[in-house]
């Protein structure tokens, strides 16, 4: 039963962790076409907010709770590649937390660089991670 309650916690954690993903660079795209000081203003407060507040601690949860599982079940790791795809897509995953971390920072200090096409692509990294993740998990492809 703790493994049930754990695995509906990790799945929680992670859908707030993805939607703080899929709005945040949002936020970048608005923000970057943003031209007074109180629209960057308020976009830098929000981003702020949503990644210290929402994706930081979501992350962490997600990571903890997922973490637990492969403790409580070990054998996951021979049941196939599916198990070891999923985790490299989550360490890239930690990587683009952190890189939208550093633009959050950029946008704050007023040093960005990028248009708001770029974060109109970079908005979709994860989405293409998302549905990599969900078919490894319940397809298990391999």
């Amino acid at each position: 039963m703790l493994y049930l309650w754990l695995k509906a916690l990790h799945i929680v954690s992670m859908v707030c962790w993805f939607a703080g993903l899929f709005y945040l660079p949002r936020l970048f795209v608005y923000h970057a076409q943003s031209e007074d000081t109180v629209s960057k203003e308020r976009f830098s407060l929000m981003e702020r907010k949503l990644y210290r507040g929402i994706m930081g601690p979501a992350m962490i949860a997600t990571l903890i709770f997922g973490i637990a599982l492969i403790w409580l079940n070990p054998s996951l790791f021979s049941q196939g590649a599916w198990i070891h795809a999923k985790l490299t897509l989550v360490v890239i995953l930690i990587g683009y937390h952190h890189m939208c971390g550093a633009q959050v920072k950029r946008f704050a200090r007023g040093e960005n660089t990028r248009s708001h096409v770029f974060y109109r692509w970079f908005n979709e990294v994860p989405v293409l991670i998302l549905l990599a993740i969900v078919i490894l998990v319940v397809v298990r492809p391999f």
